[in-house]
């Protein structure tokens, strides 16, 4: 695919406001995509302190530093600031950016709401940071928040994290409206559905499930308010209600999210590979059959986080069965990108080697989800630290190194500066190593039957705990590395070309670096 661009579809209409007022009132895609991007970086560090603070509390046994509801805070508003926070923003920031260039658009469909569905964010989080603050502290329930723990047992500062969570939810919406009306409307002449990149048909499919999953969220969390200050009974057994009630309304938003944080991942990925390996991705179209496959499954495992409830066997039986179903679409994938990279002309820039290990550490958490689908098995693994292991990795080495990959992938584009090429590799091995010290040895301790979120335990976890405790420590550590690649790269540096990368394909290498304020403005004619 390769497209007509001639100078002057990017003509000078840089007068952007300046100061403050030029980030308050922007309706642009770049400006819009920078600041979820800044967004998701500074939550990732507040959610990261948490996890230091999880981490130096479970050093050793016995109660060190923090009380036990402070721990439990520490474990519900990490959790929830890792995915609402930095996760979920930083891939909008990312679709922000890119789908209007990868697409041949001038902009986002939906500019002003574009603006809207950040700047509600902020006040989002500094709602549920107040919260810690308050008497009686933040939330101490979990990032799952299961009834009755976060209706009858939970303290004031529930409606703080109900309204926090509702605000969440509403610029998820709205971003991800904005990104279906940009991809069906917005596509330059040419740019038919099967020539899009995958990025594009990854966030397409994300955004569909968003659109479906999200109000399931307000509601469950609005019978949550209800629950505890206006005397429903939703999740209460006295008065009618059920709480594994609440369970299955969680799960049934909560399991479509967890590949609404994966699929754009799984997008990036197939953007980097083929360009590292210089050869077309391998599998274009059964990768895009693959993702629409996992999307449509993703409804119909949620309670596979619920073996232990007490289902009826042929509920179990169903559930884990289908969820055995997600790894064949996900398995392509994996096999797609192994294929790209066969016999192709590989080079191992830092984006290749984030993607490289998401690859192989993201299929580690695949095979642990294995596990925990069967369901016998999963009454051993079931709120051990296993399930912590599993998460991590997905997530982690899975979502975190996508998105640190697609940053050096796209910064020489963003900023028009290649990015210190040793810094970044000091950084990836840094984070490789350390990540692995952190989360892999947490399998064993599952296994050998260390509760999840409990701030102490038996002294048989000791050693295993001190070095996953400093495996922590040094993967915290080296974000701050990845911190001074990006402020050395928007200070200057070596001049990107408009390629960037040898190999590249795509409208967004096709366009000067640091791509215009404005692109696009007469569509390109895709060839």
């Amino acid at each position: 695919m390769s497209a007509v661009v001639t100078d002057h579809e990017h003509e000078h209409h840089d007068h952007k406001p300046s100061g403050i007022k030029r980030w308050l009132y922007t309706t642009n895609h770049k400006d819009i995509g920078t600041m979820y991007l800044v967004f998701a970086l500074i939550m990732f560090f507040i959610g990261g302190a948490m996890a230091m603070v999880i981490r130096a509390e479970l050093f050793q046994p016995g109660m060190q530093f923090v009380e036990p509801n402070f721990f439990n805070q520490m474990t519900t508003v990490h959790g929830l600031i890792m995915v609402f926070g930095a996760v979920m923003p930083a891939f909008t920031g990312l679709a922000n950016w890119m789908i209007p260039m990868m697409i041949g658009a001038p902009d986002m469909a939906l500019p002003r709401m574009n603006n809207w569905s950040f700047w509600i964010l902020p006040f989002a989080f500094l709602i549920l940071l107040m919260s810690l603050f308050m008497p009686g502290g933040g939330p101490s329930f979990g990032w799952t928040f299961y009834a009755p723990l976060s209706t009858t047992y939970s303290g004031d500062s529930t409606a703080l994290f109900v309204f926090s969570v509702h605000i969440m939810g509403i610029s998820s919406i709205m971003g991800a409206i904005n990104v279906i009306v940009t991809i069906f409307n917005l596509r330059a002449p040419g740019m038919t559905w099967m020539k899009m990149p995958l990025f594009v048909w990854t966030w397409l499919i994300t955004a569909f499930l968003l659109i479906m999953v999200m109000p399931v969220l307000a509601g469950v969390v609005t019978m949550v308010l209800t629950d505890k200050y206006f005397g429903t009974s939703f999740f209460d057994a006295a008065g009618g209600g059920d709480p594994v009630l609440f369970q299955h309304i969680f799960w049934f938003f909560g399991h479509p999210e967890v590949y609404i944080m994966i699929l754009p991942a799984f997008g990036i990925v197939s953007s980097i590979v083929p360009t590292f390996a210089r050869k077309p991705l391998f599998g274009y179209a059964s990768m895009v059959y693959a993702t629409s496959s996992i999307a449509l499954l993703s409804f119909l495992v949620w309670a596979h986080h619920m073996f232990t409830t007490g289902m009826p066997v042929a509920g179990a039986l169903f559930f884990m069965y289908c969820t055995m179903l997600i790894a064949v679409p996900t398995g392509v994938k994996v096999f797609n990108w192994v294929a790209t990279m066969w016999r192709g002309a590989m080079t191992f820039e830092v984006p290749m080697m984030f993607a490289l290990a998401f690859i192989v550490l993201f299929t580690i958490g695949g095979f642990s989800g294995l596990m925990l689908a069967i369901t016998p098995a999963d009454f051993q693994y079931h709120d051990t630290y296993f399930v912590v292991a599993h998460f991590h990795y997905v997530l982690v080495t899975g979502a975190v190194f996508s998105i640190i990959a697609a940053a050096y992938y796209w910064l020489p584009k963003w900023t028009g500066h290649m990015y210190d090429e040793k810094l970044g590799q000091w950084h990836f091995w840094c984070s490789l190593i350390s990540v692995n010290m952190l989360f892999f040895p947490m399998h064993f301790v599952g296994l050998a039957g260390m509760p999840r979120r409990i701030p102490d335990y038996a002294l048989q976890f000791a050693d295993f705990n001190a070095f996953i405790s400093i495996g922590g420590f040094l993967f915290g550590a080296s974000q701050l590395i990845f911190v001074a690649v990006l402020v050395k790269c928007a200070r200057g540096g070596e001049k990107a070309t408009a390629q960037v990368w040898e190999g590249a394909e795509g409208l967004e290498w096709e366009v000067p670096s640091p791509a215009p304020y404005h692109t696009f403005e007469t569509p390109p004619v895709i060839k």
